[in-house]
């Protein structure tokens, strides 16, 4: 045992996710009223780290999900495949009318000063329609699965949605696999039928089933009720107190977490101070069966900020599933998150190579 937690040494897939496909219209710097084309990312919090872990780090990963039988889920479906992700999908027949749909996501990437802008269409949306004995647990988890993870936007979808989770965690418990969920708080999709108090409710059900906690400080907050600074004041995040990049305040908060859930072997965020859309501080901290463990800092020069977390929490995980030392672990995850960060998109176009050199100190000077 490693990390406080039991980690299958092989299985017929690493990695497995629940959670939300969607696509997201992309105007690059033009705001979307001023907007004349887009570019399609196919995205989705959990299918992220899935497709991270397959395209980058050549782990065997599927996603649990649903997908609608019109063009947009043929398009979606198409860059599943060409992330190397193994699809279990729940399928939906499309009207032809109203759905159900697969949500959009706008968003422009903002510039300089100006910040990016989010909004959604997930209405009438398959994925917020799921609702448990929609998977086959037992055939997914069957040939063995190593680590299970899903997270907080699928969640907020509906109120079927985080039974799903907990069907899933239960499962993947029962098999031997280590469990994870990524707080990801979004009032905007909680506020629609709930609001935080059912929020917590409903995370709390999760907690209990989880190993691997990720999570900054505002969704510690907002998403588990754990006290904290005032989350809406702080110009950036664990920029409190003045301090670049202080991990003080989210270090602060994990007793309270452990002692709430103490099942929970690790806790896991990035640091980002935002000087501009473009420009941001990236670090990333960890606490591991007891121990912390602080990144590298650098300035990124960001192009699309969109996925970095996601960046960050699959290549942490591959560091953990690959045994590396807590530490090392850390780093490819701020180095993957990084990384992410300097392409267009959600998901990831770097390489391994790529991800354990920048981990590993190396500059941007031109590869020959």
């Amino acid at each position: 045992m490693k990390y406080g937690l039991n980690i299958k040494p092989e299985g017929a897939l690493d990695f497995v996710s629940l959670g939300a496909l969607v696509h997201r219209l992309d105007p690059g710097i033009i705001p979307f009223r001023k907007a004349n084309e887009c570019q399609i990312h196919v995205s989705g919090g959990e299918f992220n780290c899935a497709a991270n872990l397959a395209s980058c780090f050549g782990l065997n990963t599927g996603i649990a999900t649903a997908m609608v039988d019109y063009p947009i889920g043929d398009l979606i479906a198409e860059r599943v495949r060409a992330m190397g992700v193994r699809p279990f999908y729940k399928r939906f027949k499309h009207n032809g009318v109203n759905g159900p749909n697969m949500a959009t996501v706008y968003s422009d990437r903002g510039f300089g000063v100006r910040a990016p802008v989010v909004f959604y269409n997930r209405s009438n949306e398959a994925a917020a329609q799921l609702k448990p004995g929609d998977f086959d647990w037992n055939g997914i988890f069957s040939n063995g699965v190593r680590w299970f993870h899903s997270g907080g936007i699928f969640a907020a979808l509906s109120e079927t949605t985080g039974e799903v989770i907990i069907e899933g965690m239960k499962a993947a418990k029962a098999a031997g696999a280590v469990t994870s969920f990524d707080l990801n708080y979004r009032a905007k999709l909680w506020n629609i039928w709930g609001g935080q108090e059912r929020a917590h409710a409903v995370i709390h059900r999760i907690i209990e089933n989880v190993d691997v906690l990720v999570g900054n400080e505002e969704d510690l907050q907002m998403g588990l009720g754990i006290p904290g600074p005032e989350a809406t004041s702080r110009p950036a995040l664990s920029g409190a107190g003045g301090s670049k990049l202080d991990p003080s305040t989210f270090f602060g908060m994990i007793d309270q977490v452990i002692c709430k859930y103490p099942q929970i072997k690790i806790v896991a965020t990035t640091l980002r101070e935002v000087q501009s859309t473009n420009k941001h501080c990236w670090g990333a901290v960890a606490w591991i069966d007891g121990k912390t463990y602080l990144s590298p800092t650098c300035e990124l020069d960001v192009y699309d900020r969109v996925g970095g977390g996601d960046g960050f929490a699959s290549g942490f995980f591959y560091g953990l599933l690959s045994d590396e030392c807590e530490q090392e672990a850390v780093n490819l995850g701020w180095a993957h998150g990084a990384l992410l960060t300097t392409y267009p998109g959600d998901t990831t176009m770097a390489t391994v190579e790529q991800v354990r050199a920048f981990a590993g100190g190396a500059s941007a000077r031109i590869q020959r």
